[in-house]
């Protein structure tokens, strides 16, 4: 028995976020399984979604992955047919992706899962969008910034 209660699995606020994070995620992949879709494909697609062709160093940038991470990623999506890649013709260290034909016909499906996952979740709208915005303040405040870092340097010093 630990010593310490904030140790305790029930009092985990990371494991509580962990546990939804994975049912969440679970339930996506039942569905996306039948379009052929992986859940970070789905991500990666709705990126594109919002605003077609961006570069690749921009998903990456939003969806709080790094480049080696989704490059993969987006290869498939394009072996896949649903994206082409392009290198920058001003510098080609850059690499744009923008939806295939196939691709944007793919987000009406992709939307109807997304609303099944949302009634699933048995929130109220507001509930909801309560819920998320909390999460994206929680993440905000949860980056590692300079006072972290001084803090840690300081800790190792004693």
């Amino acid at each position: 028995m630990s010593k310490y209660p904030n140790l305790l699995l029930d009092n985990q606020l990371c494991f509580a976020l962990y546990a939804s994070t994975n049912a969440i995620i679970r339930y996506y992949r039942f569905y996306l399984k039948e379009l052929g879709l992986t859940y970070p494909q789905y991500l990666v697609l709705i990126t594109l979604w919002e605003s077609d062709c961006k570069n690749a160093s921009d998903i990456a940038n939003l969806l709080k992955l790094d480049l080696p991470t989704i490059s993969p990623i987006l290869k498939k999506l394009e072996n896949l047919g649903l994206i082409e890649r392009q290198r920058s013709k001003e510098d080609e260290r850059i690499i744009r992706i923008k939806l295939t034909k196939k691709g944007i016909e793919l987000e009406e499906p992709v939307a109807k899962i997304q609303e099944k996952v949302a009634c699933k979740t048995h929130l109220s709208e507001k509930d909801f969008n309560a819920l998320k915005s909390t999460l994206y303040e929680l993440t905000d405040s949860m980056e590692v910034n300079e006072e972290d870092r001084q803090d840690l340097k300081l800790n190792y010093c004693k």
